[in-house]
């Protein structure tokens, strides 16, 4: 069984473009299933945009969301993941970068995104695997 990032992304994910205003990255994002936007520009991923960037970068400091850009909201540049990486080197970037979400992105095309969320769905499977492999490498023949 394989446990590639391509096999458990999500691969409907809300995109907004660059110049959309924090306003209106509200509204598409309260309409979404997620607490994200991708934020594209010329059709190609160039940063994320969680509800903390919205309460962090637009609420907190009083800004009014109708005059802020969705690229001065967004973090970039995108911490990115190849869609033929493994689960487990997903996990380790989201907590190295503190993050809970990872574009999956392969020669500037967005294939998904891998969320905190579907490696948890996943882990339980994944360390039963490893378990049964490791066993099965070293038990004696």
């Amino acid at each position: 069984m394989s446990y590639l990032v391509k096999n458990y992304m999500e691969k409907s994910f809300p995109k907004i473009s660059e110049e959309a205003s924090a306003t209106e990255v509200a509204k598409v994002m309260s309409k979404s299933e997620h607490g994200f936007l991708i934020v594209l520009e010329g059709g190609q991923p160039m940063g994320i945009i969680t509800e903390g960037d919205l309460v962090n970068k637009v609420m907190a400091r009083e800004l009014d969301p109708k005059k802020v850009s969705a690229a001065e909201v967004m973090s970039s540049p995108l911490i990115t993941i190849d869609p033929d990486e493994d689960l487990l080197k997903a996990s380790e970037m989201m907590h190295e970068n503190n993050i809970r979400r990872i574009p999956v992105v392969r020669d500037d095309i967005i294939y998904g995104v891998i969320t905190a969320q579907n490696i948890a769905q996943r882990c339980g499977d994944y360390v039963n695997k490893s378990i049964k492999d490791v066993l099965r490498w070293s038990w004696p023949v």
